[in-house]
């Protein structure tokens, strides 16, 4: 019974469960949700930073709708001050829309010609502070903008403010034909021209074709400094892919072809041109502004980053079909300074930055591009007259003209390594391809590359590589693996290997290559470990620096290392060596290596402990200070790039003095000059230069800054010229070896010239390419100093510019710097 009961009830309970569950789900018996409503002023400011982001919305609409909500809410003050900043705020920070928020200003215009006003006011206002400053990025991007809004402003609107800055660069090239402010701000009058002739604004053409006279004289005459950061120093032949053109040349010559043909300016966006405003007669004719006060300043400010020659640079120069805009084309210009802009400003968030690359063809005039990732075979079939510009080789070109630019790029390098790598992740099927063929554009053209840019693109590819698994197509490079390691395309592959060596590990490296290249990396490379070469007993000298490494492990003192170092000493005086100091040297630093050798942190705490007897070493013997290196060096010979970071740790001890790693490098084994065909060489020498400019940089602020003690600048004026003069002497140390090795009279190649059969002709070559590039960092570093010290303190000044990403090899592309182990994986963003 009892059972029965429990069955019943509950089939019961099951059953009414069943039925309920029915009627909620045919009767909603809930409340209804409160529905949310946006604020007006979150909407507004999400509609406008996204403004032009969907190729899906019509940008016309996009436009009207921001327009009519701000001018209805023109009395909420909310609504009206988020507009007025965040309209600015992206003009001076996201490039590739202002014509876009220009059109907003003009729809807004119509409607409430005070708002508008109020937008000139404050444009006019940042641009005077921007001005005082010498922010000349940021005076460009306003200038732009108002260009825009030219049909809104009365008279000539805002080429008055042009033909003002014209006449400060006239003064600053009139001081000197060498000046760089100059041309930057000429440089920035013929980028704003175009955004002024493809404005609303009818009639201009005489304002435009007038100012270019002017601006020719400035543009077209040749500057000396050119030649220094020409990227390709031996192109003096006829193939055009080698032959370097100054931006700013180029740039008039674009403008003037465009004058002649009526301003076509076909790449730019002219949103405006399709309101469908009410009352279009509105937008025809406008209400008109008289421009707020722009004071150009007498003596205009050459702002914290010196200004220096510009060439035009591209990767994808020698194709049989177009995928980017020619030099002759307007469009190469325009394309590249707004996308250079957004790489610059946006560096703080490297995903933001990537995404702005991809979406290139959202901020453009249509049919200016063929549809993303359209494959490259294809192009060969669009129609005639059409264009076959790919988005993202355009955008891809103007990252490489950042990369690869001479002589220091505006950010650290690895930003620019990010971004490629953002940019292929986000799109692979449309940068993937791109990147193979600037790949192999660059690989074809490293023989007559400048040195410093073969190192930046074998930095890059290797590091690239890392991030996407190692993977690239080896076998179109192999019939190169049999060339003399002096031939750049050899000692190319060389160097890449020996990178991706450093970013993983030998043996995965050996299993992604091909059969031919399986020779460049020994069973040497793929130990963890190097060898104690003193385990041997055919080694000088065993007993003694086995009980060395014996004792440096138990931690023993001082005078029961001695001991053996003496006994070292000793034998090496019997058997009539000069220098005794160095066998026992040899012994403690290789030691200190193998204890060392299992992580950077191992060797640096072994380093600590040992500092005082190798600082106490070189003021003794400097050629004992010199064997510090050799003995780093030859231990990790299989792995040279450890031993580069290892000799750069003992820099930072002051271990080593600067003068010491040059001469170790380019006086003790320069020999022929073979060593100048190493990658890590390049590394070391550039790297301990590096140090040294940039502390007579930090030491050239400090002495800047404003109301310094009369005492303390005296003080930082006298250890300056201590420092100036060691880094001369250092560079002229440098000068002296190149020279040799240029000219072939280092003793070793005078004496086989006439045979040459060791390459003394390629080596010669590698010497004329080192040379200019270390002429060109003495000069650049001199220019620097020169204007930094005639500069007038102010307060602020930052160590900023150049000096933030030129010769870092190691810390400035962050490849070995911070990973624990000597051998990790790649991916490291």
């Amino acid at each position: 019974m009892g059972d029965f009961d429990r069955r019943n009830a509950g089939h019961r309970g099951g059953h009414n469960r069943k039925r309920r569950f029915r009627e909620d789900d045919e009767f909603d018996r809930r409340p209804p949700r409160r529905q949310y409503q946006e604020p007006v002023h979150v909407k507004v400011r999400k509609q406008l930073l996204a403004i032009a982001e969907s190729p899906l919305k019509k940008i016309d609409e996009e436009v009207q709708e921001i327009a009519t909500i701000v001018a209805d809410n023109y009395e909420d003050e909310e609504i009206r001050g988020n507009f007025l900043e965040l309209a600015l705020q992206l003009v001076v920070e996201q490039a590739l829309k202002i014509p876009f928020v220009a059109a907003v200003v003009l729809a807004v215009n119509v409607k409430k010609p005070e708002l508008a006003y109020e937008v000139l006011t404050r444009s006019s206002t940042a641009l005077n502070k921007h001005f005082n400053i010498g922010a000349w990025r940021e005076v460009k991007l306003l200038l732009r903008f108002l260009g825009c809004l030219q049909a809104i402003l009365n008279d000539e609107g805002v080429f008055p403010v042009l033909e003002e800055l014209f006449s400060r660069a006239v003064d600053l090239q009139t001081a000197s034909s060498d000046d760089g402010l100059g041309l930057e701000i000429v440089k920035i009058i013929l980028l704003t021209i175009p955004y002024i002739m493809a404005s609303s604004a009818p009639g201009l053409e005489a304002f435009a074709s007038a100012l270019l006279e002017k601006t020719d004289i400035i543009a077209s005459a040749p500057r000396p400094l050119e030649a220094l950061v020409d990227p390709y120093p031996s192109g003096e032949d006829d193939d055009t892919s080698h032959q370097a053109q100054s931006i700013i040349s180029l740039l008039q010559r674009q403008l003037q072809t465009e004058a002649a043909q009526s301003w076509k300016l076909a790449c730019i966006p002219r949103p405006w041109r399709t309101l469908p405003i009410d009352g279009g007669a509105k937008l025809m004719a406008p209400t008109k502004h008289s421009l707020p006060s722009i004071i150009v300043p007498s003596s205009v400010s050459a702002g914290a980053r010196p200004q220096l020659p510009e060439m035009y640079f591209s990767v994808y120069a020698d194709q049989d079909v177009e995928t980017v805009p020619p030099t002759s084309n307007i469009a190469s210009s325009i394309l590249r300074d707004a996308l250079v802009d957004t790489i610059s400003i946006l560096d703080y968030n490297r995903n933001a930055t990537a995404k702005f690359l991809i979406d290139l063809d959202c901020y453009f005039a249509p049919e200016t591009f063929v549809k993303r990732a359209t494959p490259f075979d294809r192009l060969r079939e669009v129609d005639e007259g059409k264009s076959t510009w790919k988005p993202e080789d355009v955008a891809v070109d103007a990252v490489f003209s950042q990369l690869l630019q001479l002589p220091t790029p505006e950010h650290k390098l690895v930003y620019y390594h990010a971004v490629l790598t953002e940019s292929c992740k986000i799109a692979p099927a449309a940068i993937a391809p791109s990147l193979g063929r600037a790949i192999r554009f660059l690989y074809r053209n490293v023989d007559a590359m400048d040195l410093e840019l073969e190192y930046r693109f074998l930095d890059w590819f290797s590091h690239h590589l890392s991030n996407f698994g190692f993977t690239w197509k080896w076998t179109e490079w192999v019939d190169d693996v049999e060339l003399p390691l002096a031939n750049p395309k050899k000692a190319f592959i060389v160097g890449a290997l020996e990178k991706e060596i450093r970013l993983s590990f030998a043996q995965r490296i050996r299993g992604t290559l091909p059969e031919p290249y399986q020779a460049l990396i020994t069973e040497a490379k793929e130990k963890d470990t190097p060898d104690f070469k003193y385990n041997s007993d055919r080694t000088p000298y065993a007993p003694q620096a086995r009980e060395v490494l014996r004792l440096l492990r138990a931690k023993a003192s001082d005078s029961e290392i001695q001991v053996q170092l003496s006994s070292i000493e000793s034998e090496a005086s019997g058997l009539g060596i000069a220098e005794p100091l160095i066998p026992s040297t040899d012994a403690y630093m290789t030691a200190i290596c193998f204890i060392g050798s299992k992580s950077l942190s191992h060797v640096l705490s072994c380093i600590e402990r040992c500092k005082e007897r190798l600082l106490a070493l070189g003021p003794r013997s400097e050629a004992a200070r010199r064997q510090i290196i050799t003995s780093v060096m030859e231990y990790w010979s299989e792995k040279p790039g450890v031993g580069v970071n290892v000799v750069d740790k003992l820099l930072n001890y002051t271990i080593l003095t600067p003068l010491s790693v040059i001469n170790w490098a380019l006086t003790d084994n320069i020999g022929k000059g073979r060593l100048l065909t190493l990658a890590h060489i390049y590394e070391m020498v550039a790297s301990t230069l590096h140090k040294v400019t940039n502390r007579v940089r930090q030491i050239v602020i400090a002495r800047n800054q404003a109301e310094l003690p009369a005492e303390q600048k005296a003080m930082l004026d006298e250890t300056l010229e201590k420092e100036r003069s060691q880094m001369k002497e250092l560079f002229a140390t440098v000068e002296d070896s190149l020279t040799g090795v240029a000219s072939g009279v280092v003793d070793e190649m005078a004496e086989s010239r006439d045979q040459d059969t060791e390459g003394e002709a390629l080596l010669r070559i590698w010497g004329g390419k080192w040379l200019r590039v270390f002429r060109r960092k003495m000069a650049v570093e001199e220019s620097w100093i020169e204007e930094m010290l005639a500069k007038q303190p102010a307060e602020g000044d930052l160590l900023d510019g150049p000096e933030r990403g030129a010769d870092e090899m190691v810390e400035g592309n962050g490849i070995v710097e911070g990973q624990e182990n000597w051998g990790g994986d790649g991916d490291i963003l």
